[in-house]
């Protein structure tokens, strides 16, 4: 990844039909999905109907260790979650899962996405009581369900009547005292998938099939979007009365944000990224003696690259995989050296030499020039630039931190231009037509808005990313 786009959040929920360890399967499902999130985590554990919670700021194995897991009992549900915020300051506040204690009994949430009308709804929860104690959109869906679990009989119902209310992007999983609720927006823009424990007859629910392979739980299907799952002891079953809608999952997530090893829509994301290269190879072909791949997420679709154009692959990059969510950078000059530390050129690669090198995405371009200038001084000839995602144009309003259009170097130059300031001899980005293609064995419609500026649902004209902290904390 050549600039700071941020990953988005993870969300796992285990149901099973006697007490057991669950807070060791929830630990080892966060840690595979990590890659969506690194600024918090957490999980909660029922046991027996009382709520357990152990969350804070940083990675999976800096929050949690052998002792706090040795502390929650055996329990039949737990949900966890992994986070890195796209709204919300980073703060204990905003952890999740988050639990909410009302008179019907306790809830807790964990949840991927984010809402385009949380500002609007909080505002109307406030003026009839509500104390917000986060600035995140999570509190936010856990008050509507709480409003309508109030006045309804029962929590998937309460569920089914708060998706009437909420808009955007939303994977959710929900815990009660007796259930285990996974619920998934009518436009699906971020996955949701269904899984089963075949030592023990339980169930699954991730944000991606790499979380079941963790602990061996075997995949059952995705999500449908606006489809609400409910496990409790008489099995599995589905609400569908938000379905139907056109499907628009991120196509981000084939692109960066899913484990390589997942599947999404019946789609794997290695081959996906594969074929983001063979794209890349046809649309804009370049002769060159080697191609090579910026760690990690650029690898996939460099090597689709080398078989499409059939330019040998190289490895050209050492990534440091030692360098913390908390690398201190004290003086201009240890900034400036910061790519130097994360990755380190192989000289022998690219000295000399032709060199395609394939990423991501641009989105600032100032790491994409620090990483063309590492490459130069290791002796690179010619440096042609490929991106396996078309330019950003426009921010998202669905959960991925990418910024405003002001700051999106594509959104005010022309390729040539941002060639020029990067540093390379060329540049080509995959086309808008092509990217939909990438995961062609996916059943679903894709989001490509920040490619394009057109969305799947109207977009507020006003949605600041700060937008709690900007209303609220003045």
């Amino acid at each position: 990844m050549t600039d700071a786009i941020h990953e988005e959040c993870g969300v796992f929920g285990i149901y099973t039909n006697a007490p057991t360890d669950v807070a060791t399967p929830v630990y080892f499902a966060l840690y595979a999905l990590q890659h969506r999130g690194q600024e918090s985590c957490g999980l909660v554990v029922n046991e027996r109907g009382v709520f357990k919670t152990h969350k804070g700021l940083g990675l999976v194995n800096e929050v949690f260790d052998e002792r706090t897991l040795g502390e929650f009992e055996n329990g039949r549900i737990a949900i966890g979650h992994v986070r890195y915020s796209t709204t919300g300051n980073v703060n204990t506040a905003n952890c999740q899962p988050m639990t909410v204690r009302h008179v019907k009994g306790a809830l807790a949430i964990a949840h991927n996405g984010n809402l385009i009308n949380a500002l609007d709804l909080r505002k109307e929860f406030e003026l009839h009581g509500a104390i917000f104690h986060s600035t995140s959109d999570t509190e936010v869906i856990s008050y509507a369900i709480t409003r309508e679990r109030l006045e309804c009989g029962s929590i998937q119902e309460a569920v089914e009547r708060a998706m009437r209310k909420i808009e955007g992007a939303y994977s959710l999983v929900i815990m009660s005292p007796k259930k285990l609720i996974a619920a998934r927006d009518p436009h699906g823009f971020r996955p949701l998938v269904l899984g089963e424990l075949p030592e023990n007859g339980g169930y699954v629910v991730a944000s991606e099939t790499c979380a079941f392979d963790s602990i061996g739980a075997h995949f059952i299907r995705d999500i449908e979007p606006g489809e609400i799952v409910v496990i409790d002891e008489n099995g599995v079953d589905s609400i569908k009365t938000h379905c139907g809608k056109p499907s628009s999952l991120c196509v981000f997530e084939f692109i960066y944000f899913a484990r390589p090893d997942s599947v999404i829509e019946g789609a794997s994301v290695h081959k996906a990224r594969l074929r983001a290269g063979h794209f890349l190879a046809k649309e804009h072909p370049v002769p060159a003696d080697v191609v090579i791949g910026c760690p990690d997420s650029g690898l996939d679709a460099a090597l689709g690259f080398s078989q499409e154009s059939g330019i040998p692959y190289g490895v050209g990059f050492i990534k440091n995989r030692y360098i913390g969510r908390t690398f201190i950078q004290p003086t201009q000059g240890m900034r400036e050296n910061s790519v130097k530390i994360k990755l380190n050129v192989i000289r022998e690669t690219v000295e000399g030499k032709r060199v395609v090198l394939v990423d991501d995405s641009i989105v600032r371009g100032t790491t994409s020039a620090k990483v063309v200038k590492l490459l130069r001084a290791a002796g690179a000839r010619e440096i042609h630039m490929r991106i396996s995602a078309p330019p950003f144009i426009s921010e998202c309003y669905f959960g991925t931190d990418i910024d405003s259009k002001e700051n999106l170097i594509a959104n005010k130059h022309s390729v040539e231009k941002i060639a020029e300031l990067i540093g390379v001899d060329s540049l080509g980005f995959l086309s808008t037509d092509a990217v939909v293609k990438i995961a062609a064995d996916a059943h679903c419609g894709f989001c490509r808005g920040c490619f394009t500026g057109e969305y799947p649902v109207a977009v507020p004209e006003e949605f600041p990313k700060d937008k709690f902290e900007t209303k609220f904390e003045e």
